[in-house]
């Protein structure tokens, strides 16, 4: 079976002591993972090491940095390299969140980069994909994730690509008013899923686990992952919230 996997974005929030604090009311509610669930906190840059140390002795809880550098190491300051992660034992990274993309103009071309570069230290990448809303509009949102696919991650072979998390996120549900169904959740992880499997094999596409990354929120959780092709969330604001985060933990099939 797939992972089943909540995935917190801290994004660019809380200070040292309310990551921590926010770290101890999650774990002090001793929900029990079975092997197939997991939960990743990707937190900012200073925090690694304090989140690694909290959750080490937590069976199937990880730590996950926002982002990482394409380049292997040099002079390019206020850069993190996956070198610099994995020497502090951390496993995963996002990699193309669609902030970094918008704000920071990160190609696919780039992000393949950056795939290569954590697969070489054996650090997960959780690849965010999705639409904007003027695609959406248009209706070509299938043809675009295809070729964020394709060009991020087809140069990988079969046994490279399953060691990726893909996480969707329809941008144009976020903070647009615009709200995603579960039914257009499942409709695109389904789609996701068929690209893999048109390029990889049935077997392979059905062992990558995908998140649905679209403002996922404790009210809402149980019924998004209830998709056969929905394998969790990949979530932000609620994930700042101990009461909101341990529901949705508590939520995944």
């Amino acid at each position: 079976m797939r992972k089943q996997i909540a995935a917190a974005n801290w994004k660019m929030n809380l200070t040292f002591q309310q990551g921590e604090k926010l770290l101890d009311d999650i774990l002090d509610a001793g929900i029990n993972l079975s092997p197939d669930q997991q939960v990743i906190f990707a937190v900012p840059y200073p925090y690694l090491l304090m989140t690694r140390s909290e959750v080490e002795d937590a069976a199937n809880y990880e730590v996950a940095a926002q982002n990482c550098s394409d380049k292997i190491s040099g002079a390019f300051t206020g850069e993190i390299s996956v070198e610099m992660l994995h020497s502090i034992a951390v496993n995963y990274c996002i990699v193309g969140h669609s902030e970094r993309r918008e704000y920071f103009t990160e190609s696919n071309s780039l992000l393949a980069e950056k795939i290569n570069r954590c697969l070489e230290y054996r650090i997960t990448p959780i690849f965010c994909c999705g639409e904007s809303l003027a695609v959406r509009e248009s209706g070509k949102q299938n043809e675009f994730v295809q070729t964020q696919l394709g060009e991020s991650l087809f140069h990988l072979n079969a046994e490279n690509i399953k060691k990726i998390i893909i996480a969707y996120e329809p941008i144009w549900a976020i903070g647009t008013g615009k709200t995603a169904t579960a039914e257009q959740a499942q409709e695109m992880h389904a789609h996701l899923r068929s690209i893999l499997a048109a390029q990889y094999g049935q077997e392979v596409a059905q062992a990558i686990s995908i998140l649905y990354g679209g403002s996922v929120k404790a009210n809402n959780a149980k019924e998004v992952f209830s998709g056969p092709d929905v394998d969790g969330g990949l979530v932000g604001g609620a994930s700042l919230v101990a009461s909101d985060f341990k529901e949705i933990i508590r939520s995944l099939k």
